[in-house]
């Protein structure tokens, strides 16, 4: 048995269908008697039901969360919560609407109630990211962790498959990364190892029949592990490039978390083989980056950077980059590696396994 510390703060967590019913409550329970809830336009109708159940609780909505959380919208939303002297927010919506939450929380005390409708799992964590000036840059601080998160499977219904399939593969890389983290501990590699069990299962029944509510149960319920052990454990290269590409591009990021994971599994095969062992294991295949790679094939996810907006001639300065202040990873990071894997993410070429060449699943 190696050597490990585990140090979780703690956090309350209710799951199960139905439990929006209990926000007002789990509000009550803060004492907060001012509280702002954020959301993205397109997820409004979510935070006028939320205001709804919180009666005069609920002083305002701000409804312009967007993606890696932009530093000027990040500074509108600390500003309007200072103005009106609330003492809460909740973030009703997914990444996105979360990772705006973080950025109002880092800089005050207000405590986080989020309610996810998506499978990102940044409910889990205290990171936060903010982008400025076309570099994303992220952080851990406790403060910006939800003290509390409501999993209502019911909420992530009208998640078209189209959002659902990446979003639920966002999660599943979590729980890939936390399996050769440097301050991997057994608790977590059980946590990673039983999420990608549950994602792999229920995500291509998600795509394939999404008002099955039992299917949305068991991805939300991998989708939690995989919050938590992103926020208990270290990532790397997978998560360094996603942010570079997010940040730097402004690629979709769920979709992005869909297109590297295979190609940074690949990249990292040699260096970490207990933990891809586990992970094709857990997804039933022969190979985990292969297993990957057909798992988003399945569910109709993208699987080229190219055809989610990267530029060809983006790639040099992605590298570039990516290897700038590299995130631990098991394999040394170098610029010929990380641009080889970013040429293959690319193309959306399926990761070959030289131990087993010509093989397929």
């Amino acid at each position: 048995m190696r050597s490990f510390v585990y140090d979780h703060p703690a956090q309350r967590v209710i799951f199960g269908i139905g439990s929006i019913e209990r926000l007002a409550d789990e509000v009550g329970r803060l004492g907060a008697r001012r509280v702002l809830i954020v959301t993205t336009p397109a997820e409004r109708r979510f935070a006028d039901d939320a205001a709804r159940r919180l009666g005069p609780l609920a002083i305002d909505v701000f409804a312009e969360a967007a993606m890696h959380v932009p530093i000027e919208t990040a500074r509108a939303a600390r500003r309007r919560a200072a103005e009106l002297n609330v003492d809460c927010c909740v973030a009703i919506g997914g990444g996105s609407t979360i990772g705006l939450g973080k950025a109002i929380a880092l800089e005050s005390p207000l405590p986080i109630v989020a309610v996810p409708t998506t499978y990102a799992g940044s409910e889990m964590t205290p990171i936060y990211g903010l982008t400025e000036g076309g570099v994303k840059k992220t952080g851990r601080d406790r403060r910006v962790l939800p003290v509390t998160v409501l999993y209502d499977p019911a909420l992530t219904l009208s998640l078209p498959p189209q959002i659902s399939g990446p979003s639920g593969m966002n999660a599943l890389a979590h729980c890939v990364e936390a399996l050769y983290a440097e301050d991997a501990n057994p608790l977590i590699t059980l946590a990673a190892t039983e999420g990608i069990r549950a994602l792999a299962r229920s995500l291509p029944v998600v795509v394939r029949q999404p008002d099955n509510l039992d299917a949305r149960s068991d991805a939300q319920y991998g989708a939690w592990l995989a919050g938590m052990v992103l926020g208990a454990v270290g990532m790397a290269i997978h998560h360094k490039l996603c942010h570079t590409l997010g940040g730097s591009f402004n690629l979709p990021h769920a979709e992005v978390h869909t297109v590297i994971l295979p190609h940074a599994t690949a990249f990292n095969r040699d260096a970490a083989p207990d933990a891809m062992r586990l992970i094709a294991d857990a997804l039933g295949a022969p190979d985990a980056a292969q297993g990957l790679y057909d798992l988003a094939v399945r569910i109709g996810a993208p699987i080229s950077l190219e055809e989610i907006g990267m530029p060809l001639d983006g790639l040099d300065r992605a590298a570039t980059l990516a290897t700038t202040n590299p995130y631990y990873n098991p394999r040394p990071i170098d610029f010929a590696g990380v641009r080889q894997l970013l040429e293959d993410a690319y193309q959306g070429t399926r990761p070959i396994n030289p131990a087993k060449a010509g093989s397929h699943v």
